[in-house]
């Protein structure tokens, strides 16, 4: 396989180098060399920004060298370079011994202090000048030094007299930035890391057409033509074979080239220096240099309004769903851990391992993910991240068209004025006061056993089900159901936004039916968000659920709910009681709610004037224009007739 010169660039446009050491140790001398092929002569203390054009280098991708001045004086405007740095390159004298001691007493800490994150190209200047009598290894100085500071690529001596290895630093440099080598190489443990194991596998089972298990040479040679525009010769695959078998057995076998073979040819490619090969690789198949997938292969449908959403196409869910069987192999119904490890091992990670996914979904009693949970991830996914979605359907196979996966539906104002809407996801606020049964609505809605005593989970959290309406199964008209849980303490904070209620289809509130004050809150955050609605034009279909119907209900609280329902126009509160296993059907009452999006939407007093103004002023003005029309149609009449009479016989 060749080396990189056909990679792409990782997006890059330009690489700014800034080059940065004590004074006196050749800065500026080495950058009007590499820019002029000749040792300078009465340079100013400080070079202004210096340019390399495109094809100074293989990469076309051209350099802007930035000079600096180490006195105390120009350190906020160093400081400022540091900080617009793609690459650092830092300096020592090689005749100067003190300045390469500095490197780690001074330099390296200041950049760490400033939180400058990029790679740095340690360069020893006037190499010409270094006393014969004492020479000098690099190996034992830089050794420590490379195994402390990781962010140090390379090291490399130079001189601008004789202009020995000029260009070299400043190739490094760039190629430290367009092919960088930790995303790839763990220098710790010698090894590729993780995530690259993982993009290198999605490509080899992409390349492994017929799914055996090896590139044979047909799938080797289109692999080589699609990253490198060019055909690998008999002789040369012939070698490759043979380099990977002589260094690791198992890399190849009758049928062709493993995927161990695959991922050894490309730690030789690293080892050896040639990372633009593995770069090239990875960049022909999307791959930036995060190793996740880029935008530009991601075609994410985009929303054109506050009030729509993203879900999955039909063929995609089908997809979804025939990938939860091939990967359910002992046919349980249900993916143990190692099994949704292996369906995400050619994704960067599992994405459902941290929140908002982790335990949003129902699983067995084991802790296995059940398909009902498989599904309600991905919907809770395309609605909260439609790219992300994407590219994790990209990552465990999807084949089919990316732009055909995901649909934007339809404005829920306009399921409104249809009263009827077309969603198959719908997006459920819960709102309510400490204690009052959020969290433990939400664990009844996963099928989780009550519990007394329930562990606090501090902000918002996600619970997301298959429903149909005759309960929680997988027959009948399927819907999902995503429950969105809004801490009392955090509803001020979600309703600072306008559009906070513009992607919710219903909202509930729930309260403890024993407690006086936990209804008062409820009903009070319920107003709170109604006003909101009316105020932003996205008011939400609502319902009160009425908690803990298993102990003494407060009497008063029972009369002013019934009371407050019939004020805002909404349906009666829901007893339920989550101990004694009885919702009273909560949930395919909370789909429904959400499927008639013109009903049950609260009106508040302030509201109610508000709309009978509007409608007065309305029919004000179609008086006025009836009126205005009756004016201009007598009065053409009457000039019709007046014509009539005073025209001649």
């Amino acid at each position: 396989m060749p080396g990189g010169n056909s990679a792409a660039a990782g997006g890059k446009t330009g690489v700014r180098i800034v080059v940065v050491g004590d004074r006196g140790t050749g800065k500026s001398s080495l950058i009007a060399a590499a820019a002029t092929e000749s040792f300078p002569e009465n340079l100013s203390p400080v070079l202004p920004p210096t340019r390399l054009p495109a094809d100074f280098f293989p990469d076309r991708v051209p350099i802007t060298i930035i000079d600096t001045s180490a006195s105390l004086e120009s350190r906020g405007k160093l400081n400022e370079e540091l900080k617009r740095a793609d690459v650092i390159i830092l300096t020592y004298a090689c005749d100067f011994p003190l300045t390469l001691t500095r490197l780690s007493s001074f330099w390296l800490q200041e950049f760490r202090r400033l939180e400058v994150k990029v790679p740095v190209i340690v360069v020893g200047c006037k190499v010409d000048l270094r006393d014969e009598n004492q020479p000098i290894s690099l190996e034992p100085v830089m050794g420590p030094i490379m195994q402390q500071y990781r962010e140090i690529e390379t090291c490399i001596e130079c001189s601008a007299v004789t202009l020995m290895q000029v260009p070299d630093v400043f190739y490094y440099a760039q190629k430290a930035v367009l092919h960088p080598t930790a995303p790839l190489f763990d220098q710790d443990t010698q090894a590729l890391q993780p995530r690259c194991i993982r993009a290198l596998r999605r490509i080899f089972i992409l390349c492994d057409s017929d799914m055996d298990g090896a590139l044979n040479d047909a799938e080797l040679n289109d692999f080589q033509v699609k990253c490198f525009d060019a055909p690998l010769q008999p002789a040369e695959i012939v070698g490759v074979r043979r380099v990977v078998q002589e260094k690791k057995k198992e890399g190849v076998n009758d049928l062709g080239l493993t995927l161990e073979g695959f991922l050894f040819l490309h730690s030789l490619f690293i080892d050896k220096g040639r990372l633009e090969t593995t770069w090239a690789v990875l960049r022909k198949f999307g791959y930036g240099n995060d190793l996740k997938l880029r935008d530009d292969f991601l075609p994410a449908p985009s929303k054109d309004a506050p009030d729509q959403s993203v879900e999955l196409t039909i063929e995609a869910v089908e997809f979804v769903r025939r990938v939860f069987r091939l990967f359910d192999t002992d046919n349980y119904g249900a993916l143990r851990p190692t099994e949704l490890d292996e369906l995400f091992s050619t994704a960067p990670e599992n994405p459902w391992g941290e929140a908002p996914y982790k335990d949003a979904a129902e699983r067995t009693t084991q802790g296995n993910l059940t398909l009902k949970g498989f599904l309600s991830e991905w919907a809770l996914m395309t609605m909260l991240d439609p790219r992300g979605s994407l590219a994790n359907l990209l990552y465990i196979g999807y084949g089919g068209n990316p732009a055909s996966a995901l649909h934007v539906t339809r404005r829920r104002s306009v399921d409104r004025k249809k009263q009827q809407t077309e969603r198959n996801v719908f997006h459920c606020l819960v709102f309510g006061p400490k204690n009052a049964g959020k969290s433990t609505l939400l664990n009844s809605f996963l099928g989780r056993p009550f519990s007394e005593s329930h562990e606090l989970i501090a902000g918002e959290r996600y619970a997301v089900n298959v429903v149909d309406q005759h309960g929680l199964s997988l027959q009948g008209n399927k819907k999902t159901l995503i429950l969105r849980e809004i801490p009392e303490d955090g509803v001020k904070k979600f309703l600072s936004n306008k559009e906070s209620l513009s992607s919710s289809d219903v909202a509930v509130f729930v309260y403890d039916s024993s407690d006086e004050y936990s209804w008062k809150r409820s009903n009070e955050l319920l107003v709170e968000v109604a006003r909101h609605g009316e105020e932003s034009g996205y008011g939400v279909p609502s319902l009160i659920i009425a908690a803990k119907d298993d102990l003494d209900p407060h009497p008063m609280s029972v009369q002013k709910s019934v009371r407050v329902c019939q004020e805002l126009g909404i349906g009666a509160s829901i007893p339920i009681s989550s101990k004694l296993g009885d919702m009273n059907n909560v949930f395919c009452r909370i789909l429904s709610a959400a499927e008639h999006p013109h009903l049950n939407i609260p009106e508040t007093v302030a509201g109610r004037k508000r709309k009978q103004f509007h409608q007065l002023v309305n029919h004000s003005l179609l008086f006025m224009s009836v009126g205005a029309a009756f004016a201009v149609a007598g009065m053409a009449a009457f000039r019709a007739h007046s014509g009539r009479r005073n025209s001649p016989s």
